[in-house]
């Protein structure tokens, strides 16, 4: 599989639109396994440089860091709270289907359809 270089994954990040030739990536880059601590890495990327400037307030140092600790917190509640959201657009963005999951729960929830059905009939 083909990944994207350092800049378009800064880009990507962003929120800029990969090529086609990097389709299957972003498929497995927002339906995978580990897609959700991917999604957490890619959502705080574009803030790192708020939260270096955090350094160069006044202040004692466990001061900055609690104020870098507290964004970093609210950041990742608002990345988690909107992920599917974020991940439906990113997916719609990339010319996939927006409600496209992954291969494996989706196995394993037609399975247990399955067995649910096989057992309690309709």
């Amino acid at each position: 599989m083909k990944h994207p270089n350092p800049i378009q994954w800064v880009g990507y990040s962003c929120g800029m639109r990969l090529p086609d030739s990097l389709e299957e990536w972003v498929r497995n880059d927002l339906t995978g396994k580990f897609a959700v601590p991917r999604h957490l890495v890619r959502g705080l990327f574009p803030l790192l440089p708020i939260f270096a400037a955090f350094l160069l307030f006044p202040g004692e140092l466990w001061l900055r860091g609690a104020m870098i600790l507290l964004a970093v917190l609210l950041a990742g509640f608002y990345i988690i709270a909107y992920m599917p959201m974020n991940r439906a657009h990113r997916l719609e963005k990339h010319g996939l289907p927006a409600d496209l999951e992954n291969p494996t729960r989706a196995s394993q929830r037609a399975a247990e359809r399955a067995a649910y059905q096989a057992r309690y009939g309709r």
